[in-house]
């Protein structure tokens, strides 16, 4: 018998700062999202408070540039992104019969480290101010440096997001290695459910997007720190390289964050439409078309820059390419609701609406790919309301679905649908009210990141309209809120399959047991559970006997290598190098232990198994 009782076993906050279970991991990055989401939106709102009228004095100047540049950072680098890594952490080893991810412990780090980068970048507001040089940081702008050393904004954003970056791109090697490397029996590419598939491309994207920008952002950090030359053009810099490092980056990065919202969007409406997705082959060949092309269009974000009519019709071309998967898939959704017997429960109502409304962030993104016309659209409103469309109106419905379909997986408790549908159509309507007359505002002129605009021009409707959808919007996170709350207190009595879905996830007991499944299942089909419901099984054939389940041990060293690299990013920031050093050090220090300490995990013994059910 192997060393099953000497585990080391935390309870209460210990437990959550060690753990290296997937699913404790995804509820951390559902936690930490989401109280990032709340601020990003409180910053929306005072942005939209701001322009409710012409010619208003609240929040002006620097003040508003920081809200601005941080609701943008905010939401896309700290709400978005650990979200989608909530549901790739507690779903995908689920999906594919996995006991855990392939690297528990790094997993661990990966979340810690989005975690303290995210703190360090949001404590600037109490220390000089925010960044306040838009969310993309564009030199000359980012590169001005305070001699008084009071205005440390863009350091802040710069260390804040290496730190946070480093987390993302090795969460995303672990999941690429999980995918594929631990399916279990049967389990072969072609029948994989499609947010595993979607996790597996946006891995792929995280592995060579992210490198761009940790370029970018050490170049930046040089030229802000160590005086280096990178992007001022006074020493012989060029700024137009930091744009192409930047889009280089971030444009995969805009389907790091809608590829998920696929996934999420396939697996909801196949599940209540009681059908197997239609072309799920095209769809996965879709998926990976728009992550191949996602790399060859950065430049889109650049027309106005003067690379020139070769170089422009070359992008605009390539980015209307992209249209072509997209579109297939749109269609794939539709031929799968056609005919099926749809429950609109509200995980479906937030998945049928993703799919109009992502069309209409799509056209407007095949307008502003026209070079041409992008002259006329460029730095506007227009442009403003392209992407919340694709965002907003895409990806937070899709991440709303997901947390409707997949909480009681997660927690064991169903939400309630009636307030679920209150929370959906404020949303819905107070997104609509709030970005629809964007398009119309950027037609008629108005710049996006400007506080104010003058009045008796036309501007004025429009704005108010707006501002008013956003508190709509604000009044649909507080039901939804409310929502998980409540959920949350009462017993944990959730079935294994409330939806009878079609997916693994779905057949083991919710919350899922530490070890997710008592024997590895063999899988004979996509769609794999309902596979078996067809063929009149209640539950999956095992592909091993019931054997002792290994377990990794949990561990403070992520936490504590986080913490570390933290405090390192104050004393780069402040030019106090022997803080850095003390940082980096325990970092370091905590690499070595984890390399010279061989730790083996634990077991858990078949007659354990039967008890010890999920103890959350």
């Amino acid at each position: 018998m192997a060393h099953g009782h000497t585990a080391k076993r935390y309870t209460g906050l210990m437990d959550w700062l060690t753990t290296v279970d997937h699913k404790k991991i995804g509820i951390l990055y559902l936690i930490a999202g989401g109280i990032f989401f709340l601020m990003g939106g409180i910053e929306a709102i005072l942005i939209r408070i701001q322009l409710l009228y012409p010619d208003q004095k609240i929040f002006i100047g620097d003040t508003f540039n920081q809200l601005t540049t941080m609701h943008g950072t905010t939401m896309i680098f700290l709400a978005a992104m650990p979200v989608i890594f909530c549901f790739m952490n507690a779903i995908v080893p689920l999906q594919i019969g996995a006991r855990d991810v392939a690297f528990p412990f790094v997993n661990a780090l990966g979340f810690w480290l989005f975690f303290f980068g995210g703190l360090l970048l949001n404590t600037s507001w109490f220390l000089g101010g925010a960044p306040a040089a838009g969310w993309t940081a564009y030199p000359p702008l980012a590169g001005i440096i305070d001699p008084s050393g009071v205005f440390k904004g863009v350091d802040f954003y710069v260390l804040g997001l290496q730190i946070a970056g480093l987390g993302t791109l090795i969460g995303g090697i672990n999941f690429l290695v999980t995918i594929i490397n631990m399916r279990a029996p049967g389990m072969t590419y072609m029948r994989m459910p499609m947010f595993t598939w979607a996790a597996f491309i946006t891995s792929l994207l995280i592995l060579f997007a992210f490198p761009a920008i940790t370029v970018g952002l050490v170049e930046l950090m040089f030229d802000r720190i160590f005086s280096g030359a990178f992007f001022d053009v006074a020493k012989g810099g060029n700024p137009v390289l930091w744009e192409h490092l930047f889009w280089i980056f971030g444009h995969p990065e805009v389907y790091i964050l809608i590829l998920p919202a696929f996934g999420i969007i396939s697996d909801i409406v196949s599940t209540f439409s009681k059908k197997r997705l239609f072309g799920y082959s095209s769809m996965v060949f879709a998926t990976a078309l728009i992550g191949f092309l996602g790399f060859m269009v950065w430049a889109h974000h650049m027309f106005t820059t003067g690379i020139g009519p070769v170089g422009d019709a070359i992008f605009g071309v390539a980015t209307m390419a992209i249209a072509i998967p997209t579109g297939v898939k749109i269609f794939n959704w539709l031929f799968t609701l056609w005919g099926g017997q749809i429950r609109f429960t509200t995980a479906n109502i937030f998945a049928t609406a993703f799919i109009p409304t992502f069309v209409m962030g799509g056209v407007t993104g095949v307008m502003l790919a026209v070079p041409a016309a992008d002259f006329q659209y460029h730095d506007t409103y227009f442009v403003v309301a392209h992407f919340h469309y694709v965002i907003v109106g895409g990806l937070v419905l899709a991440l709303f679905a997901a947390s409707y379909y997949w909480w009681p997986k997660m927690f064991g408790r169903m939400l309630n649908e009636t307030l679920g549908k209150i929370h959906f159509w404020t949303f819905f309507i107070g997104f609509h009210m709030t970005f629809f007359p964007q398009h119309f505002l950027g037609l008629m002129g108005m710049p996006r990141r400007v506080f104010t605009y003058q009045p008796g021009v036309g501007l004025e409707q429009g704005n108010f309209i707006s501002t008013i959808g956003a508190f709509l919007m604000g009044i649909g996170t507080i039901v939804f809120l409310i929502n998980c709350f409540s959920s949350l207190r009462k017993p944990i009595s959730a079935p294994a399959d409330p939806w009878d879905a079609r997916t693994l996830e779905w057949t083991i007991p919710s919350p899922p047991p530490e070890y997710n499944f008592k024997q590895t299942p063999l899988v004979r089909g996509y769609d794999a559970f309902w596979k078996e419901k067809m063929a009149g099984n209640k539950e999956m054939t095992p592909a091993e006997p019931i054997g002792s389940i290994h377990m990794p041990s949990p561990s403070i060293l992520p936490f504590l290598m986080s913490v570390g690299l933290f405090i390192a990013g104050y004393g780069f920031m402040y030019h106090t190098y022997i803080v850095s050093i003390l940082g980096i050090g325990m970092t370091l220090i905590c690499m070595f232990f984890r390399s010279v300490y061989d730790d083996h995990g634990f077991h858990i013994e078949p007659e354990e198994l039967n008890d010890k059910g999920a103890k959350a």
